[in-house]
């Protein structure tokens, strides 16, 4: 009886064991597909990686609400790069060879990006960038193409550089312009440069071109030297932390000329620290206004206010788009293997974006309109958009 007693416990445990084993296969077949979600949560450019972030998160609750994706949800893993590239390929090499994520969205720098996209294309997983305008996200500088997995959500600054210039030219009547760039930002001078070649080929002229440093407090000594080239604009494609503090020191140096910059002034921030008077007579080039209506960004504004309690930024609207773009590409790709994925994003065509249709180029750009913003007493008001 004993040695019967100890087979048939073995029997059992064998039974067990491959029940186990049944469920475990059973389990991996139905688990959560893993995307990771890496972006700006603390450090100086915290306020746009918080809003996107915000944006990502919503959209995949109401993907997970409808049902997901494959019929499976998403489960997101956060991570963050902290405003810094080294911190961003920490954050990427994580997401991607700890938490195996299928693939990944996020970031709000160019410079950051740039280096994610690093990461993405070692390790060949599938990276939408939701707002980094910079062409060296997306296109390997050595060879000039596209690269294979780094795909955006944003236009370029080839083109928001553009429309800055024309937009100084033709609407704000501007012949002299000062050019202050941040000499340690990968999209203040990219920026910068292209509004200094448009605007110079069409007749303008650059009086003045001074630089600094992020993070630097005092611009009086340099806003000095701008001031006494009489310029009848200054342009500034900076990030809000430091634009805020130019341009209050701006104007207490008596410089009164309209000031235009690029999406990176876009933050509550921005009028705190510039204060509303200071910011009367600003412009800048933006990805989405909420004032610019269409059913998707309706919708995204009506489901964001009741998510957080506020109006959605174009931060918020583009982590938004990054998130949905992605998982978009999945269900077409009908699959989570990276080259599928791949595939479906160089072919997306006709996306509802919260601005409306849009297409990815053949370097893996969003085609989409750019906002013009003006501030008025510390409040954005939407101007216009012009379309690619």
């Amino acid at each position: 009886m004993k040695r019967l007693s100890q087979w048939g416990c073995a029997a059992l445990l064998l039974i067990g064991l491959s029940g186990v084993v049944a469920g475990c296969g059973g389990s991996a077949g139905n688990e959560d597909i893993k995307i990771g979600m890496v972006y700006e949560l603390t450090g100086n450019t915290a306020s746009y990686g918080t809003s996107a972030a915000n944006g990502a998160n919503l959209a995949f609750k109401q993907i997970n609400a409808n049902g997901g994706v494959l019929g499976k949800q998403i489960q997101i893993v956060t991570a963050d790069n902290k405003g810094e590239p080294s911190e961003s390929a920490n954050a990427m090499t994580k997401v991607i060879t700890q938490d195996r994520v299928a693939a990944v969205t996020g970031f709000t720098v160019s410079s950051c990006g740039i280096a994610g996209s690093v990461v993405a294309e070692d390790n060949k997983i599938p990276f939408v960038a939701a707002a980094t305008v910079n062409p060296k996200v997306t296109v390997d500088e050595a060879t000039g193409k596209a690269k294979d997995y780094t795909f955006r959500a944003c236009f370029i600054d080839s083109f928001q550089g553009t429309v800055g210039a024309n937009y100084a030219l033709n609407s704000l009547k501007a012949q002299k312009t000062a050019i202050l760039v941040d000499n340690s930002s990968d999209y203040s001078k990219g920026l910068a440069r292209v509004f200094k070649e448009v605007f110079s080929r069409q007749g303008g002229q650059i009086v003045a071109e001074e630089a600094y440093l992020q993070k630097d407090q005092d611009f009086k000594s340099t806003l000095t030297a701008i001031k006494a080239q009489n310029p009848d604009l200054l342009y500034i494609p900076g990030y809000y932390e430091d634009v805020g503090k130019i341009i209050k020191q701006a104007r207490e140096l008596g410089i009164t000329v309209p000031i235009l910059g690029g999406d990176a002034w876009d933050s509550p921030r921005l009028a705190e620290l510039g204060g509303a008077q200071a910011l009367n007579n600003t412009y800048f080039t933006n990805f989405y206004s909420v004032e610019d209506k269409n059913p998707v960004s309706n919708d995204f504004v009506e489901a964001y206010q009741k998510e957080y309690g506020q109006l959605p930024d174009s931060m918020a609207a583009m982590g938004y788009d990054a998130a949905r773009l992605l998982v978009d590409a999945i269900k077409r790709a009908g699959s989570t293997d990276a080259d599928k994925i791949r595939e479906a994003l160089a072919a997306t065509r006709g996306f509802d974006s919260v601005s409306g249709k849009m297409d990815l180029n053949a370097s893996h750009d969003a085609v989409r309109g750019v906002v013009i913003m003006e501030m008025k007493d510390g409040k954005q008001v939407y101007k216009e958009t012009i379309k690619q």
